[in-house]
């Protein structure tokens, strides 16, 4: 869906409705719509709640009713867990009967075409369908549990198209003191999609950070859109999806097809967009945790502080391979954590405690305060025993409270962040500091990576969201996508190419060189990758040369049509691959990389969704690991940035105006001070349906 339809009932009747009607409840617990009438019937305080049952019967005082239309008044959210051949008639009974949303619970209606039926039949009448195939919704803030498992009230506000996913995310999340706000179980996606859900979640005052699990991307534009929306609302969205191990299922028709693979275009959009794309629930519920804590890094300068010399060393190494940095401690700070430690124990970063908690809990604020406080740092991490010491001596536990509330106090003195790694799991200073939102740890790596998360949230660059695709300009269909076709297509379009001269027996051959001038190179056509094949010669330097490369060349590829062309050999030049690859979801994406035969050796590339302006096809060139050989490397002079990012920006629009061509790839692009020039050109057409 493209947003809401235009009578639609908005977003209340679907979180916080004034009545719900459950059908298919049941009586017996090990159905679903036993949990669904149960979960119903908890909010009935709050809304009135109508269970339909076609066998009679009650649940907790509450009659089942023979069908919608024995209801007393309108059922403003209609929940249907009915048998797949009956889900129509009820979805059609409810808009008669004036429902305004539907959960479709059921699974196996038929699949995509009756997919689409079903939310036409509840669309056409002004109301909304989340589903089908779905595990419901929750809102724990207005009591409206319609849906399988516990889900703990907290900040989080959940999208998920795996219902066991988010059964995970949320008790990951209650262990380490979160839980959730909204839940929306998004099913086939018949009408309610993801970015849907999404939208729904960022104006939500009680969801402060937003956990979101997709499959299918539907209008991966729109969802870039909205994730673009949300950090402009400073709303987190912490993304999972699949396929990061998957095959592509197809050999690469190209290399650009081998390099913009699914998991990398999401990642391109995430990072554009300002969302964090992770990979697993335990990694998402620790980012979550660290995002919702009191305070938020400044920078990336972390203190630390062990029990031991091992786990201070151990910390500051995860730490640093996350890109974080220990600096030195200033000479006022050292003092104040020297005065906390035994006589001699060297006052740096990490702090070795060297027993200085053991000897007196208050040490362990002390000690942290002065980390906190210094201004040497952007944030502290206390990593080893601390919230284990009641487990050992139940005496001590009331002391270590105390000192778990003193050190969340200075968070809020100093603003700055505190993470704790902790031995112990679930102890009861550990549970106070979970209470006020300083986030603790089993594993050292776990803070690590969580404290990383959130600077790359914040440091996030402003950019202007994604627009949507425009119309394809009626630009005349290439007849195929050959060197020879694709050439003078990106030559039409500003792109600059050496000489040429095509030819198909030697004696033509000949006669270009003659025209063209000595060295040359020459081409087979036909191959997309013409250096294995066999179908390159470079730096040919005279006739006879030129006919045995000939005759090479065709027993090699049995090629009937090959270019002649100027060689083309400027100093200081770099070998780019630059490339568009039309995704099913997002739409054209642009790739550019350190190219030549290396490309997908090297895999130094980076993406965005076209079309580019010259600025973000600088900085998408910029951000390459290689692109020190393009600013001046070891003395070289600077490449043209410039006729490198116009030769992107040109790809991107070509895509536009062509899509009968699903990628398109120039390889190399040969930059150099003075310019750019494409030495090879190829195209994939889009496949005609089977």
């Amino acid at each position: 869906m493209s947003g809401e339809p235009p009578d639609s009932p908005g977003w209340g009747p679907l979180f916080d409705p004034r009545s719900v009607a459950v059908v298919g409840a049941s009586g017996n617990p090990e159905k679903w719509g036993y949990r669904l009438a149960s979960g119903a019937l908890a909010g009935r305080h709050r809304r009135a709640v109508h269970l339909v049952g076609r066998r009679g019967g009650s649940l907790k005082g509450v009659p089942f009713l023979p069908g919608l239309d024995a209801l007393p008044g309108p059922p403003e959210h209609v929940v249907v867990a009915v048998p797949p051949h009956g889900v129509r008639q009820v979805v059609a009974d409810g808009v008669a009967a004036g429902a305004r949303w539907f959960t479709v619970i059921t699974s196996g209606t038929g699949g995509a075409a009756e997919d689409r039926a079903l939310a036409a039949t509840a669309t056409a009448h002004g109301a909304r369908l989340l589903g089908p195939n779905c595990m419901g919704v929750v809102d724990t803030g207005s009591e409206l549990r319609l849906s399988w498992g516990d889900f703990p009230r907290g900040n989080v506000g959940m999208v998920s198209q795996s219902g066991n996913l988010a059964l995970e995310t949320a008790r990951l999340l209650a262990r380490a003191g979160q839980g959730i706000s909204r839940f929306v179980s998004l099913g086939n996606q018949a009408d309610v999609d993801a970015a849907d859900a999404l939208e729904a979640l960022i104006p939500h005052p009680a969801t402060r950070v937003i956990a979101a699990y997709v499959e299918d991307f539907r209008d991966g534009r729109r969802l870039a859109r909205t994730l673009r929306a949300a950090r402009a609302a400073d709303k987190p969205v912490l993304l999972l999806t699949a396929g990061r191990s998957a095959a592509s299922g197809r050999a690469a028709a190209s290399h650009t097809g081998a390099l913009v693979s699914a998991p990398a275009v999401v990642a391109a959009v995430c990072r554009d967009a300002g969302a964090l794309l992770l990979h697993s629930a335990g990694e998402l519920v620790d980012a979550a945790v660290a995002l919702l804590a009191p305070a938020l890094p400044r920078g990336r300068r972390v203190a630390v502080a062990g029990d031991s010399g091992g786990q201070g060393a151990l910390a500051a190494d995860a730490l640093a391979a996350h890109g974080l940095e220990l600096p030195g401690l200033s000479p006022d700070t050292a003092t104040a954590v020297a005065a906390c430690l035994p006589p001699g124990s060297p006052a740096g970063n990490p702090v070795d405690l060297a027993g200085a908690g053991e000897a007196d809990l208050a040490n362990y604020v002390r000690i942290s305060g002065a980390l906190l406080a210094g201004g040497d740092t952007d944030a502290a991490v206390l990593t080893g025993y601390f919230g284990d010491y009641a487990t050992a001596n139940s005496a001590q536990e009331q002391r270590e409270c105390a000192m778990a509330g003193r050190l969340a106090d200075l968070v809020t003195a100093h603003g700055r962040p505190l993470l704790v790694h902790s031995m112990a799991r679930d102890t009861a200073a550990l549970a106070l500091l979970r209470e006020r939102g300083v986030p603790v740890y089993e594993r050292i790596e776990q803070a690590a990576a969580a404290l990383a998360h959130t600077l790359r949230w914040q440091e996030t660059p402003e950019q202007p969201p994604p627009d949507p695709l425009p119309p394809a300009r009626a630009a005349p269909p290439v007849a195929d996508a050959g060197y020879r076709t694709m050439r003078a297509l990106l030559a039409s379009y500003g792109l600059r190419f050496p000489d040429a001269a095509f030819a198909g027996t030697p004696a033509e051959a000949v006669r270009a060189a003659r025209r063209l001038g000595y060295p040359l190179v020459l081409k087979a056509m036909g191959a997309a990758h013409k250096t294995e094949a066999g179908g390159v010669a470079l730096g040919i330097r005279d006739e006879a040369a030129l006919r045995a490369a000939f005759a090479r060349m065709r027993a090699a590829t049995g090629a009937t049509c090959y270019a002649v062309e100027a060689m083309a050999a400027p100093p200081y030049a770099v070998e780019l691959i630059a490339g568009v690859r039309r995704d099913p979801a997002f739409g054209p994406v642009v790739l550019a990389g350190m190219g030549g035969v290396t490309a997908e050796l090297l895999a130094d590339t980076a993406l965005a969704l076209a079309p580019l302006t010259p600025g973000r096809a600088r900085r998408l060139l910029l951000s390459l690991r290689g692109a020190a050989l393009l600013t001046g490397w070891r003395g070289a002079p600077p490449v043209d940035l410039d006729a490198a990012a116009a030769a992107l920006v040109t790809l991107g629009h070509i895509a536009l105006e062509h899509p009968e061509l699903t990628e398109i790839e120039v390889n190399p692009l040969l930059v150099h001070p003075a310019g750019a020039l494409a030495l090879d050109a190829h195209a994939v057409p889009v496949r005609a349906p089977a």
